[in-house]
């Protein structure tokens, strides 16, 4: 199993959310992983948005989720 890390701080386990939500909005390949916290800094986003960008593809039947 690969072993999957923040690419900006170094945050290990994370989440299927967290890398999911990377997968789908910055590295298709899915060779960066952002937790949400560096994910919203580096789309100067807040993370509330991210979790129902979450949900919204939760609700489309994405199934990296």
């Amino acid at each position: 199993m690969v072993k999957t890390v923040c690419y900006v701080c170094g945050k290990e386990k994370l989440s299927r959310n967290e890398k999911g939500l990377s997968k789908k909005l910055v590295d298709e390949k899915g060779n960066l992983c952002y937790c949400l916290d560096c994910l919203a800094e580096y789309l100067e986003v807040d993370r509330e948005f991210l979790i129902d960008k979450i949900e919204e593809f939760k609700d489309q039947g994405c199934d990296s989720f």
